[in-house]
């Protein structure tokens, strides 16, 4: 997958993820070339998944019918959900609005969520 799964002024854009796996037919994908996030834009899919080193869930992306990242389901530290704390991971959601990309304020996700999404959590404690 290019840059932004995207051709730039009718060149080819080098790869910078790579297919490792999938998981319930969601592409897993890694980065490469220093890369370590996920793509703001998909190519083809309507979502993506990370996995940390040890092949514990990080994040998964989600992306509307134009390719846009909408959702992002997310297991790592986040302070403003977790009293500040840095080193404890907590699953949570990001919302991204195509008027303000910046704005993605967390949010802990509702039971409901985690049993429809927890397929893909894997290795993720849901207590």
């Amino acid at each position: 997958m290019g840059g932004r799964g995207t051709f730039a002024v009718g060149n080819p854009v080098d790869y910078t993820y790579k297919t490792v796996g999938y998981i319930e037919d969601v592409k897993v994908l890694e980065g490469i070339n220093g890369k370590h996030s996920l793509p703001d834009e998909a190519h083809s899919s309507s979502a993506y998944i990370k996995l940390k080193p040890d092949g514990t869930f990080h994040e998964m992306r989600f992306y509307d019918k134009d390719h846009y990242l909408i959702r992002e389901i997310a297991y790592h530290p986040e302070p403003k959900l977790n009293n500040g704390n840095r080193s404890e991971n907590v699953l949570h959601i990001h919302e991204y609005s195509r008027d303000n990309f910046q704005d993605r304020t967390p949010r802990l996700m509702t039971s409901e969520e985690i049993k429809r999404y927890k397929k893909y959590l894997k290795g993720v404690k849901l207590s």
